[in-house]
């Protein structure tokens, strides 16, 4: 008989389970969309538009690096996990998790020596001056090591995204203590980067203390003897890991790779322009963040406790939520994002203005897709979400190559947006396909990749 294991909420409609869950996400991203507000506004301020075009572009690195070293383990925690603890199989459970937090550990070591190459290889070509080059890199260093995946991974499994608000909460929480005491002692750009280091540490510290609270039973050195276990315990584990590990790299790359195109071809203001009419675009366009996150635990969840009416149901129900919040922002933003992107850097920022409408297009793109990449993955299809990115990336680089020479910031941006709305396309037709061809018998909850 499996382990006595942690409380597992009660059965609730898939919906509402899914709407509490982006409630209690929404509760602390709002507060942390506040702080961040706050101590965007003192970063830009302080430091200037230079200075913070070197943050941009270091931070934006580390982003990159993150995205592309860290495995995003925790979608495989999801999507293996929940048939676990649905069955109360907790040592199953905590071999799959503490074999993702081992390759979390892998991530962060190939990580480094990315950024070695990076900083210590092409600072050059990314204009980052030379004096910030080997702060720039332990940076990078500490946001490897500060990887939350895997833990993220077992406290959305275990449906319980209240603790995650709590801890996530922390870093807004802390970047806008920092930030105003380095603002009132001395602002200085490294001292920035070292106060966002440490409190990224402190969350992933704190995400493992919460996984081991949670789970217990699973999450203890016995189980990480046997994490080899997991790959014979879970059918389809390795293809799922390595489409979801191309497509979150592919993903970085849409992400991430523009503003370091505007840091190469235009300069470092650039990027600082360009970085907080991104950072702006992304904080309107949360409720993606937000519906993701949910919307995968759920749906993976949903693919084992529901009948195939239902999963179809709630994925519809979503997007249209999803698309309709999307709409709201891109009207929210032409109405007032150049007066918001003066507010908070002054008004050497408000030109980002005609960079900022593009990328909110292209954010809502993706929130208006949310639930198309859970369908793929949680019914055994995630190679074609990997197709979907690759479509994207594609699309977007060609525009980058066309628009950026030409239009500079402003032209990044809509290569964005072109990779942003062809990704929407491809996903969104193959996530409807695998909709209408969904039935118990034919795709079963463990049907791997092929």
């Amino acid at each position: 008989m499996p382990a006595q294991g942690p409380d597992i909420p009660a059965s609730r409609s898939l919906l509402s389970s899914m709407l509490t869950n982006v409630a209690w996400l929404l509760g602390g991203k709002g507060f942390g969309a506040v702080c961040s507000l706050v101590y965007l506004a003192i970063l830009t301020r302080s430091l200037g538009l230079k200075d913070f075009g070197h943050f941009s572009l270091i931070f934006g690195t580390s982003q990159a690096l993150i995205a592309i070293a860290g495995f995003q383990t925790w979608q495989v925690v999801v999507r293996f996990g929940v048939q676990h603890v649905h069955d109360g199989n907790w040592a199953a459970f905590g071999r799959l998790s503490l074999m993702a937090g081992l390759l979390d550990v892998i991530g962060a070591v190939v990580g480094c020596g990315l950024a070695w190459l990076v900083f210590y290889q092409f600072a050059d070509a990314l204009q980052i001056n030379p004096a910030l080059v080997d702060t720039a890199f332990w940076f990078n260093v500490a946001a490897l090591w500060a990887l939350v995946s895997a833990p993220t991974g077992i406290v959305r499994a275990l449906d319980r995204f209240d603790l995650a608000v709590y801890i996530e909460a922390i870093v807004p929480l802390g970047r806008l203590i920092a930030a105003i005491a380095i603002w009132m002692t001395g602002p200085s750009l490294i001292r920035f980067l070292i106060a966002w280091a440490v409190i990224d540490i402190m969350e992933a510290i704190l995400y493992w203390l919460a996984a081991r609270w949670l789970c217990p039973q699973a999450i203890r050195f016995s189980n990480l003897r046997g994490g080899l276990a997991a790959r014979a315990e879970n059918p389809g584990l390795i293809r799922f890991f390595m489409v979801t590990y191309a497509s979150a790299s592919l993903e970085a790359v849409f992400r991430h790779g523009p503003l370091l195109a505007v840091g190469y071809f235009v300069g470092t203001s650039a990027a600082g322009v360009y970085r907080l009419a991104h950072q702006l675009a992304q904080g309107l366009a949360k409720l993606s963040t937000l519906l993701s996150r949910a919307a995968y635990a759920e749906i993976a969840r949903a693919r084992v406790t529901a009948a195939a009416r239902e999963f179809r149901r709630l994925v519809a129900q979503t997007s249209r939520m999803a698309a309709g919040a999307g709409a709201v922002v891109v009207v929210m933003v032409v109405a007032v994002g150049g007066h918001l992107l003066a507010l908070l850097g002054g008004e050497e920022f408000r030109s980002g203005y005609h960079v900022l409408i593009p990328l909110t297009v292209a954010a809502c793109f993706e929130l208006a897709g949310v639930a198309f990449e859970p369908v793929l993955h949680s019914t055994g299809r995630a190679r074609l979400s990997l197709f979907a990115h690759l479509c994207a990336v594609v699309a977007a680089m060609t525009g980058l190559l066309l628009f950026v020479g030409p239009y500079q910031g402003e032209g990044a941006a809509w290569g964005v947006a072109l990779g942003g709305a062809v990704g929407y396309i491809v996903m969104g037709l193959m996530a409807v396909i695998t909709l209408r061809m969904i039935d118990r018998n034919e795709v079963e909850v463990q049907l791997p990749d092929r």
